[in-house]
């Protein structure tokens, strides 16, 4: 299993921009397929699952600011595929780092 952090960023200007928009459009376009793990946070959105489909899911999460009609969109993905402990999970990850606390 993979884990990734993407943050898909519309780029526009004017009093109108907001991105809550077209990040409720993404969360909306995430609760509509079942591939994908997901979980939004502050700074963007945490994935779980094979990382081809990672990266398909974030080719189709670029595009949504577009369809909102956005004219540059700039999408920052992180993804973090270990092969030692294919199975470790989001929750796992921030578990192992609390417990060094």
């Amino acid at each position: 299993m993979a884990t990734a952090d993407i943050t898909v960023i519309g780029l526009r200007t004017g009093p109108d921009s907001h991105a809550s928009e077209y990040i409720a459009a993404i969360q909306q376009r995430l609760a509509q397929q079942d591939k994908v793990a997901y979980q939004l946070h502050g700074m963007g959105t945490s994935l779980e699952g094979t990382a081809d489909d990672i990266f398909t899911l974030a080719a189709e999460l670029h595009k949504v600011p577009f369809e909102l009609g956005v004219p540059r969109v700039y999408t920052v993905p992180k993804l973090d595929e270990p092969f030692d402990r294919p199975d470790q999970t989001l929750t796992e990850k921030v578990e192992s780092v609390k417990s060094r606390l």
